[in-house]
């Protein structure tokens, strides 16, 4: 199945400092390629995959299985850890539940950056998927909710209603060992987000042993943050957490 151009997949050989970006549901590299382009002018080592059945046709998606995701983006963290000293993650939305089930698995991650974390849903329905599936193949699409006008992140133009079902068994994965991250975390939280409630950040907070713990409100962007007013935000501080965490010197933004 032909891979669309928005969708491909990214890869950067830099320094020592290695971090992996893991795009949301539905959605696509697109979404994330101006945050890994600026991690990696920086002089990082970036991997920015195109998780599986996303990037193509819909259908492809709909008999897609969570553990199908996860096995993409453990394979690019192994890949990363090959040949970084450090190796940190970082996500939009699903992506960022794949990135801390990447920490739960993996206690060397150096630590996370995550926008707008997902491990719920604003749509009540959404977690009846496993039945609906049935009657209702597909929703509207869940894409481009942002402040900025024009913004178009790559996702597809209808939601399969089997893959939203696959969604829900990653999230309940997640929770349940969320006290497994011990790694610093950075978390970006729109003030205003129609896709992830407020209690997906809330429960992460909570249920997470790490220590280092740091959390921005973004008030002028929506959920797809990264491509939206307050991305520049995004960049600055993932440099600096990186340089932080790592001990390497702050990059020039």
């Amino acid at each position: 199945m032909s891979i669309a151009p928005h969708a491909e997949p990214f890869h950067h050989e830099g320094g020592s400092v290695g971090v992996l970006f893991c795009h949301g549901f539905t959605g696509s590299p697109k979404s994330l390629r101006d945050w890994a382009d600026a991690v990696a002018a920086a002089g990082h080592s970036v991997a920015l995959p195109r998780l599986p059945g996303h990037g193509t046709r819909w259908q492809e998606l709909a008999v897609t299985r969570w553990q199908d995701w996860y096995a993409c983006v453990d394979a690019e963290y192994a890949a990363l850890a090959d040949r970084c000293e450090h190796v940190f993650v970082a996500g939009l939305s699903m992506g960022g539940s794949l990135a801390l089930r990447l920490a739960e698995q993996h206690s060397d991650v150096a630590g996370l950056v995550l926008v707008n974390p997902a491990l719920g849903s604003t749509n009540p329905a959404a977690r009846l998927a496993p039945a609906l599936k049935l009657l209702l193949p597909t929703t509207p699409a869940i894409a481009n909710d942002t402040v900025l006008a024009g913004v178009d992140e790559g996702a597809y133009p209808l939601t399969p209603v089997a893959a939203v079902g696959q969604l829900w068994k990653l999230w309940a994965d997640v929770k349940a060992t969320l006290d497994l991250v011990t790694c610093p975390l950075l978390v970006y939280r729109s003030r205003v987000d129609h896709v992830v409630p407020a209690s997906s950040v809330e429960t992460i907070r909570r249920l997470v042993s790490s220590t280092d713990y740091s959390e921005v409100t973004l008030l002028d962007s929506y959920h797809v943050a990264t491509m939206d007013t307050d991305a520049h935000r995004i960049v600055a501080g993932t440099l600096e957490f990186l340089a932080r965490v790592s001990g390497d010197a702050v990059p020039a933004v």
